[in-house]
Order: C-alpha cells, then sequence, then structure tokens
C-alpha cells in the first residue's frame, strides 16, 4: 500500500482531527490569558514539583477509570470507563500495532484509526499477529459495552442507578448521535473487510463471516469506512460546542488544580475550564434534595453550570439552591459549583444594584477575656443555645464576652450569598476590628456558616472554633463536668459544618460521652440539607418544607429520644412545627448533661444547707 496515495473517505476524520487541534489550544490559550500575573507565578512555582506527577495520577484515576463514578454507582463507573479508557487504549494500542507491522514509527495520522482498511489480511499469523487481533476486538467489546449501556440510560436511568438522566440541548444532541455511531460503524467497517479477507481477529472475523451469508460486503467496503470517517469527523466538530467538551478540558483543570489554582470569585482561567470541564452525568442531579423531595429540577448544578457555559443563566437558576454542597461532594469532577454560583449572583446584583453603604457595627467592651463568642444571626433566633453556651462557659470558669450580644454584628456570609461581595466585605473588614480589639485568645463560634466565614474569609490573630470542637475539648480536659445518660440521639450534620469544614467526628463524639449515638440512613458527607438555607432565595415555603420534612423523616427512622444538630439554622428549620421527637443544639445537650453543682461543689452545698436551716431557726 503507497500511504502518499490518500483515500478519500479518510477527509472527515482528518478534518475534523485538524479542527480539534487547531481550535482547543486557541481556546485555552484565551482562558489562560485571563489569569493575573500572580496566577501565572503560582503554576509556575508548582509545574515542577511532585503535584505534576499526582496529576498524571489523578487523570489517570478520573478521566480513564473514573473511579469516583465507579465509588457513586459501579455500573455507572463501568459505563464512563469503557467508554473512555477503552477508546484511549483503542488509540494507544493501535498505534502500537502499525508501528509494529509497518515497521515505521512515523505512519500518516488516520492509519491507526483505518489500519484494519490498509492491512485486511496483511497481519500475520503469528503469535503476534493474533495477539493484536484479540486485543483491538476485546477492546471494541469494551466500548460496544458501554455504549450499550450509555443508550440504555437515557430510557431506563434507573437499571444504572440514576433518578434521571440531564437534560439535553441541541449540540449535545448532535455530539451525542455522532458518539453513538462511531463503534458501531467502527464494527460494521471492520466486519466487512474481516468477511472479505477472511481474516482477522474473533469478533470482527465472525460477524464479517454473519454479514457475508445476507449482505454484499464488495458493494458495502467504501461506504462503511467513509460513514465510519463522517461520524469520527462530525463528532470532533462538535465536540467543542457540546458536553463532551469535558474531554480534554478536564484534563488541564486537573493541572491546573494541582498547580494551586482555585475557583475564584472573580472570572478567571480556572473557572472557564471548571465551567466547560463538567460533563453532565446527572449524579448531582441524583443527590439534590430540591430534585428529590421539592420537585425543582431546572436549577441543579448541570443545568447552572450549563447555562454559565452558552451565556448568563437567569435568575431562578443562580438562586434556587441551598448551596448545601451535596452537589459538589458528588462531582466526580470535584467542581468548586457553590463558589461559581456564589460569583454568578454577585455579578448579577451588581449589575442590577449599587454597593451600598453598611452602617456602622457597635464596638467590643474593653474587657479581656479568655474567649469571645460570637453567637451569630440565627443564634439570636434560637436563644437556647445561647444561653446553653452561656451556662458551660460560666460553669467551667472561662473568662468570656459575647461579641454581638446586641445583634448589631454579623460575619457576612448572607450579603455574600446573595452577590452582594463588596457590602461582604466591608462587613468583614469592621468585624475584624472589633474582634482584635477584644483581646481575646479565642474566637468561640456556634454557627457553621460564621465559623466557616471566619476561618475562609478572615485574616484574624486568634484561632477559631466551633462549638462543636470547643465543647469535645472541654470534656476530654474536663471529663468530671458533664455525666453520661441513656438518651438516644441521631446526629444531623449541617452542610457547612460537615461537608464544608470537615467537622464529622466531635460532636458525634460528644454525643457518645452523653448518651448513645443512633445512626441514620445519610450521614457525614452524604447527610441532608435541613432546607432552611439563606442561600436559597428562589424556593417556596412548601417545597422548603418539603426538602425539610424528608430529612427529619430520615433522621427519625431509627426512633432517638432526640435530634442532635450543630447549627442554629438546622435547629430552628427542623423544630418548626410540631415534631412528635424533640430538636436539639449540641449545646443544650451538653447544658442537660452538666453535673449537678452539688456533685461538682459539695462543700458550696453544705454551706447552702447550713443556710437554709439557720433560716429556718430565725423562723
Amino acid at each position: 500500500m503507497n500511504f502518499t496515495e490518500h483515500p478519500a473517505f479518510v477527509f472527515p476524520f482528518v478534518v475534523g482531527m485538524l479542527f480539534i487541534f487547531i481550535y482547543l489550544p486557541v481556546i485555552y490559550v484565551t482562558w489562560l490569558r485571563k489569569n493575573s500575573l500572580a496566577d501565572f507565578k503560582t503554576i509556575l512555582r508548582s509545574i515542577f514539583t511532585t503535584n505534576t506527577l499526582k496529576a498524571v495520577r489523578e487523570i489517570f484515576s478520573e478521566c480513564l477509570l473514573h473511579r469516583r463514578i465507579f465509588r457513586y454507582n459501579i455500573r455507572l463507573g463501568y459505563m464512563h470507563m469503557s467508554l473512555a479508557f477503552g477508546w484511549f487504549l483503542l488509540i494507544v494500542v493501535g498505534k502500537i500495532e502499525t508501528m509494529v507491522f509497518t515497521h515505521d514509527g512515523f505512519n500518516p495520522p488516520y492509519l491507526p484509526v483505518f489500519f484494519k482498511y490498509f492491512y485486511p489480511s496483511g497481519i500475520p499469523d503469528t503469535f503476534k499477529g493474533r495477539f493484536f487481533l484479540m486485543i483491538m476486538d476485546l477492546l471494541l467489546i469494551l466500548v460496544l459495552s458501554g455504549l450499550f449501556l450509555a443508550f440504555l440510560k437515557r430510557f431506563r436511568s434507573r437499571v444504572l442507578g440514576m433518578k434521571r438522566t440531564t437534560k439535553h440541548i441541541f449540540p449535545d444532541r448532535i455530539a451525542l448521535t455522532f458518539l453513538w455511531f462511531i463503534f458501531p460503524l467502527r464494527w460494521f467497517a471492520e466486519s466487512v473487510t474481516a468477511g472479505i479477507a477472511g481474516s482477522g481477529g474473533f469478533f470482527t472475523l465472525g460477524s464479517g463471516r454473519a454479514l457475508a451469508s445476507f449482505l454484499p460486503l464488495e458493494d458495502l467496503l467504501l461506504p462503511s469506512w467513509w460513514a465510519y470517517s463522517i461520524v469520527l469527523g462530525g463528532f470532533f466538530f462538535a465536540l467543542p460546542f457540546s458536553r463532551y467538551m469535558h474531554i480534554f478540558t478536564e484534563v488541564v483543570l486537573i493541572f491546573l488544580k494541582y498547580w494551586n489554582l482555585a475557583t475564584p470569585e472573580r472570572q478567571n482561567a480556572y473557572a472557564d475550564f471548571e465551567i466547560n470541564a463538567c460533563s453532565r452525568c446527572g449524579i448531582c442531579t441524583n443527590v439534590c434534595q430540591l430534585s428529590a423531595d421539592a420537585g425543582i429540577t431546572h436549577s441543579q448544578a448541570v443545568y447552572f453550570l450549563r447555562d454559565l457555559r452558552y451565556g448568563t443563566p437567569e435568575r431562578p437558576v443562580l438562586e434556587n439552591c441551598f448551596l448545601c454542597g451535596r452537589c459538589s461532594q458528588a462531582c466526580p469532577v470535584e467542581i468548586g459549583i457553590d463558589q461559581l454560583r456564589i460569583a454568578g449572583r454577585k455579578r448579577m446584583m451588581n449589575a442590577i444594584a449599587p454597593a451600598a453603604e453598611m452602617r456602622p457595627v457597635v464596638s467590643a467592651n474593653g474587657e479581656k477575656v479568655d474567649v469571645l463568642y460570637f453567637a451569630g444571626c440565627m443564634s439570636h433566633l434560637t436563644p437556647g443555645i445561647i444561653d446553653a453556651t452561656r451556662e458551660i462557659l460560666t460553669r467551667a470558669g472561662i473568662r468570656f464576652s459575647v461579641l454581638d450580644d446586641r445583634e448589631e454584628v454579623c460575619c457576612g456570609r448572607p450579603a455574600r450569598q446573595a452577590g452582594f461581595a463588596d457590602q461582604a466585605r466591608s462587613i468583614i473588614a469592621r468585624t475584624t476590628a472589633l474582634i482584635n480589639r477584644s483581646g481575646a485568645s479565642l474566637l468561640l463560634v456556634t454557627c457553621p456558616i460564621c465559623y466557616k466565614v471566619f476561618n475562609e474569609e478572615y485574616d484574624l490573630p486568634i484561632p477559631v472554633e466551633h462549638h462543636t470542637v470547643f465543647l469535645n475539648r472541654l470534656m476530654t480536659e474536663r471529663p468530671s463536668l458533664f455525666r453520661k445518660s441513656s438518651l438516644r440521639m441521631s446526629y444531623h450534620d449541617p452542610c457547612d459544618l460537615g461537608r464544608g469544614s470537615g467537622i464529622y467526628e466531635q460532636p458525634r463524639s460528644i454525643i457518645r460521652r452523653t448518651g448513645v449515638l443512633v445512626s441514620a440512613a445519610h450521614e457525614r458527607e452524604d447527610a441532608l440539607c435541613c432546607g432552611g438555607s439563606l442561600a436559597n432565595l428562589a424556593i417556596t415555603p412548601r417545597q422548603r418544607t418539603l426538602v425539610t420534612d424528608s430529612a427529619y423523616q430520615m433522621l427519625t427512622a431509627g426512633n432517638p429520644d432526640y435530634v442532635v444538630t450543630s447549627c442554629p439554622l438546622c435547629k430552628k428549620t427542623f423544630a418548626a412545627g410540631k415534631r412528635e421527637i424533640p430538636v436539639a443544639d449540641i449545646a443544650e445537650i451538653a447544658r442537660m448533661m452538666l453535673q449537678p453543682e452539688e456533685i461538682l461543689h459539695p462543700e458550696k452545698a453544705g454551706e447552702a444547707e447550713l443556710e437554709s436551716e439557720g433560716q429556718e431557726i430565725c423562723q
């Protein structure tokens, strides 16, 4: 075969391949130009480190093997792996095959793709020849099996562990149609060729002989290879404008992640790569409580990212989200969905509302204390938590003051979640000044939202602790302060404390020290949102109640004595309405389990008794 004479049918594939190799670098460079000089310096400092090797490892495990999707559902993971890894191996092994049997490492790029056409019977009947024929047929079967599952998923999604599939837009449908035909047409073209030549692998030769029994294979030879080349080229042209842009973009995103870039508040290259790395696998829609419990199916992460890619998402899509983090936790690409949504809200609010001047907040008193307690807005709506925390601090003999005693200090998170970034920064600056003037050595916080903000967006000279961490340490250092009971308690992981801050064990340790922990179906990283999140600006009260009731039923399935949480908003949300099983914050449980004063200080009890007797005598 003289390979300098290109057969005409290879041109659709070649043109499509050239388009991809030109378009992708151009668009990637366009995105990267959005980076600041500091971003590029960060990348340069990280390239020649072990982080690059870690990135390569993750590319192999996630882009090809899809390890995270396997953990979510084995059948879904197999589907993604067979398509991605199978196609990758077809390319790699196909290239090795051409090098081995043509004795030339610089073949035209289309040769490995159409090798069976050029070498219909040229592979020798040796162990090496039979080995390559068998491996290539096995890889083709692997990809076809994944394609079958992908087809099944579109119409019977529950078979693959999916409650529903994502809604496709027109560019996705075009690309998906090309993709569905690529490998069946490859099988058909190779089978026709094998049937004519009388040689091939066990799969293609067997099917070729079967086709020869009722089809004119000679007449179908060139049309079958033309069809295969056309769908390949068509897929390459459709890829950058469809969900399949993720195939190459996710690789670059992983490198950027390991080179220490992160989801920004402003729009930069990392955000562009994240938005285009979404494969729209639909896992986020399956873990979203808005979809499962409230029937809201238009604002999930997959649709938000899709709309963000093709333009500005509409306000209901931006606002109808709890920002609970369940979708980010489940996302196999680890896209910073909540941060992107907050950045989108910021752009929207800046466009429709100018920055407002915030009124000054009150200053903290000048007393020197050990602990500065910040209750947070929601704790003031559930004052039992504040009372419990105050009593525990007092009984422990800890000097403290309350930063927001007059309810005029805010952490700034509500403004930021609503998109008012400038106002949030103003609040943060003023609250920081108050904390610095307090002279405290520790900032104690009962609200997980405030805790996360203080840790991530404040630059404080003192450590910040959530009250679960503080109470667990207090129980470890001062076990005589508390007693154990037989109360059975289920625990709800607040979104910002669990998925947001990684605090799972300390509250459970407190419950084990004071009672019996009852497990729930959805815990830790998989915990459900209470439904009360202030981040959702569009949900109706009825829809919110549906989400809350579903989560409460899950937490009470084990018939505990209490449902315990570590967030004032979660407590307020779950406790609304008539609840057979009461809801309590963990600080309230800890206060209930404080040892009686007469046990801790028997001498004081004795003095009280003498005083009482004296009063009786006087009377």
